[in-house]
């Protein structure tokens, strides 16, 4: 299958869902971006409430639609809790993704298979409905994933009664280094439900993708492949920042907030190579204010240049005038192009809350990391950054579960001029040029997405 020319899918149209938030909708975005490049017509999905409110690249080769969350003018704010908003968009999002569908069948654009985030299981039903292919796209790794399918599956029983877990491919972890929803069991149980259920219907669907390299993950790859049709066909970072065969491809086309690109870019082009500290927390952790105030002063201590995205709706957490008093080291925005920031030549860090994006990011462009996970995948993201992956330092909180400054400011002393800073740094370039090999003409990822492809849509 893999030798057949995927451009002979021409006709094929795929519809992408991924879950509402910037984290899960940029990599299956770009994966729709691969696809179109192969041949294919892709559609992404979003709920009223985020197509309302994004930001998109007009230039973008994918067409942009949108169904019915149940929560049409606010999105997930607008539900009473998370429990009643996943139950919402199964309730309303079914027969709203059906309608999509089924208008689309009616103007001449049928759908050939429904690419989804396992989040949203019903949406296989509903490909099952249409008699179309149903694909899950799973955006964290497939170690974390691994990890919820033997809880799934009753084989790693909670709570957990035990101080390690050993598990087929992946190395020896204590409690602590597993996901947040399983170490503390009971602490958010709808997005447990979610994460768990992810599996509920999972052998019925036609390929499971992981937004991931096979080089990264070898060991739990070969073990999950036994499992489904599965394939590795990451890193999803636009195309300009990795093999360059895509034209114009250099950002994702889709933001949640406005990035404050022009500030950014210029603070960045005053100061020297490799000083600057870049820190973010993505688009959905909330520090609380002691955590928040341990990082301002964690930066300051450490002397370092640093760039800081600190959402409008965590500023007030910031202590008193530190923009003013760090103004000639630091500068604090709102929102920004992370990967324009992370290839710029004056950074030479990245304080990070582990989210799969960002540390996939930060590894395609050889940035080393210090590691500030918070809860949910980013806890054993962490643990795979420092000891597996050997690409980061992972700053140990203290008994309350705070990372205090003097963490923060050694963390990003030793990434940035100590001993082990210079052999993480080796490690980093040598990940950036193994992800980069991997979406090249041939590379892993690439024979993943052709054999896909093809399968898929040669009929």
């Amino acid at each position: 299958m893999g030798e057949t020319d995927p451009k002979i899918a021409s006709n094929a149209h795929v519809l992408i869902l991924p879950y509402t938030a910037q984290g899960h909708i940029n990599p299956m975005l770009q994966f729709a971006k691969r696809l179109v490049s192969k041949g294919l017509k892709a559609t992404l999905v979003t709920s009223t409430f985020i197509s309302k409110s994004m930001l998109v690249d007009p230039n973008t080769p994918i067409d942009i639609q949108s169904i019915s969350d149940g929560f049409d003018e606010g999105g997930f704010a607008q539900a009473e809790s998370s429990e009643d908003y996943l139950a919402t968009f199964q309730k309303v999002g079914s027969p709203s993704l059906a309608t999509l569908m089924k208008k689309l069948g009616e103007i001449g654009r049928p759908v050939h298979a429904l690419i989804y985030d396992p989040f949203l299981p019903w949406a296989l039903d509903v490909a099952k409905q249409f008699g179309v292919a149903g694909v899950a796209f799973f955006t964290q790794s497939c170690a974390v994933n691994s990890i919820y399918y033997h809880v799934h599956k009753g084989l790693l029983q909670l709570p957990l009664s035990v101080s390690n877990v050993s598990l087929p491919g992946l190395p020896e972890l204590q409690v602590s280094e597993l996901p947040s929803y399983v170490s503390l069991y009971g602490s958010y149980p709808a997005f447990f439900d979610m994460v768990v259920n992810q599996f509920s219907n999972l052998d019925l669907v036609d390929w499971v993708l992981f937004d991931d390299f096979y080089e990264l993950e070898t060991e739990v790859v070969d073990w999950m492949s036994k499992l489904w049709k599965l394939g590795t066909i990451g890193p999803t970072l636009p195309s300009m920042y990795l093999d360059k065969r895509l034209e114009d491809d250099k950002d994702y086309g889709v933001n949640l907030f406005k990035p404050d690109t022009g500030t950014c870019m210029s603070w960045l082009d005053g100061k020297p190579k490799v000083s600057v500290v870049y820190v973010s927390f993505g688009s959905m952790a909330e520090l609380d204010v002691e955590q928040t105030r341990e990082i301002a002063w964690g930066l300051k201590r450490s002397r370092c240049y640093f760039l800081w995205v600190v959402r409008e709706s965590e500023e007030a957490k910031l202590p008193t005038k530190f923009m003013e008093e760090t103004s000639e080291k630091g500068l604090v925005v709102r929102w920004c192009s992370q990967l324009e920031v992370l290839s710029h030549e004056s950074v030479g860090c990245f304080l990070t809350h582990c989210g799969l994006n960002s540390v996939m990011e930060a590894m395609c462009l050889g940035i080393p990391m210090v590691a500030v996970p918070q809860w949910t995948d980013q806890i054993t993201n962490a643990k795979f950054v420092e000891d597996i992956w050997e690409v980061g330092i992972k700053a140990q909180p203290d008994e309350k579960g705070i990372v205090k400054s003097q963490a923060i400011e050694l963390s990003i002393k030793e990434i940035m001029g100590g001993e082990k800073g210079k052999e993480i740094k080796k490690n980093a370039n040598k990940w950036k040029n193994l992800a980069r090999e991997a979406i090249d003409e041939g590379g892993s990822s690439d024979k993943h997405i052709n054999q896909f492809v093809a399968d898929l849509f040669a009929k």
